[in-house]
């Protein structure tokens, strides 16, 4: 598979990586329902199989549960992938999520991480998302913190806009960037994208199947009954309207990938990664088969009509 440098960090990663959300079971507010911890092991180990060498996690995904199985999945590896985690969301004894930036909670949210990832150094450490936003300042020089003390080796942000990442800047240098991005959810491109451009920050987007709708193993039926688990269960891309004008898009998607043996995940993927200032796609994977079902996206090329053809379907489409 080949290798993307990844802005000014040193990194050369492959254009997929292995998200690691879904995995982290259905025992907490954000979970994908019911999910076999021995799959998601496989999971990763297929993942590593096929080439891909970074692994991106959480804390807060499934409270800890993703990054011990990140752990678990890596043991005896000879040739360990980076490993990228996040910070800044923290939970209490009643499973309770809340947002913190403080100095003191990201210190202990580091560690305890180090320890769950069964791991002396975090190849990149990201604050999750900027709130409260009062604290970005003290979050920011926080991370430099633990970059200059080599707990990580690298920090960056998700969620963050052009004035949040400028704020940053200003204490340290902001080497990455996780936004969003998908056909259906373009809103990086008109100023964010530009901006980690010029900056030199590297890009590495999630969702780009809009948290599997455009997988092509979505049906309206499966869609309407998800696990009242399931955090998807209540959002509006899962729900009438929008689920019909969605799976008339994965229609779509279905008939360009049938012209590179490719499923409607990867096309959907690979458009993503035909942007430039992309490094790499976050993609999910729950069982060593669906990430057979997406790996082949790091490979496709679409071309300019098949892209016109999703363009002019998605101008279509109610937003």
């Amino acid at each position: 598979m080949e290798k993307r440098r990844f802005g000014s960090t040193g990194m050369e990663i492959t254009p997929i990586g292995f998200g690691s959300w879904a995995i982290g079971g259905e025992n907490w507010s954000h979970g994908w329902g019911p999910q076999d911890d021995n799959k998601a092991v496989e999971a990763i180990e297929r993942a590593l199989e096929r080439g891909i060498n970074w692994i991106d996690t959480a804390a807060v995904y499934g409270l800890g549960h993703s990054e011990e199985l990140v752990a678990k999945a890596l043991q005896g590896t000879a040739e360990k992938p980076y490993i990228f985690t996040k910070c800044a969301l923290v939970w209490d004894s009643s499973r309770q999520i809340t947002n913190s930036l403080k100095r003191d909670s990201l210190w202990r949210e580091c560690e305890t991480s180090l320890m769950r990832l069964k791991t002396d150094v975090i190849d990149l450490y990201q604050i999750h998302w900027p709130s409260p936003e009062e604290d970005i300042e003290t979050g920011w020089r926080t991370m430099a913190e633990l970059k200059e003390e080599g707990l990580v080796k690298h920090i960056g942000v998700s969620n963050f806009d052009v004035e949040q990442m400028k704020r940053a800047q200003a204490i340290a240098p902001v080497e990455s960037l996780q936004p969003p991005y998908s056909m259906l959810r373009r809103g990086i491109e008109q100023e964010i994208l530009p901006f980690c451009m010029e900056q030199n920050i590297g890009v590495i987007v999630y969702s780009p199947m809009l948290s599997g709708m455009l997988s092509g193993n979505m049906t309206r039926e499966r869609a309407l009954n998800l696990p009242k688990n399931d955090w998807r269960r209540n959002n509006k891309e899962f729900q009438e309207p929008r689920l019909g004008h969605n799976l008339e898009l994965v229609e779509l998607l279905r008939q360009i990938g049938k012209e590179h043996d490719a499923s409607p995940g990867e096309v959907a993927i690979a458009w993503t990664l035909r942007n430039p200032v992309v490094t790499g796609a976050i993609v999910g994977g729950r069982s060593a088969g669906q990430v057979e079902g997406t790996v082949g996206a790091a490979s496709l090329q679409l071309t300019q009509k098949e892209q016109n053809r999703i363009e002019s379907f998605v101008s279509t489409m109610p937003m």
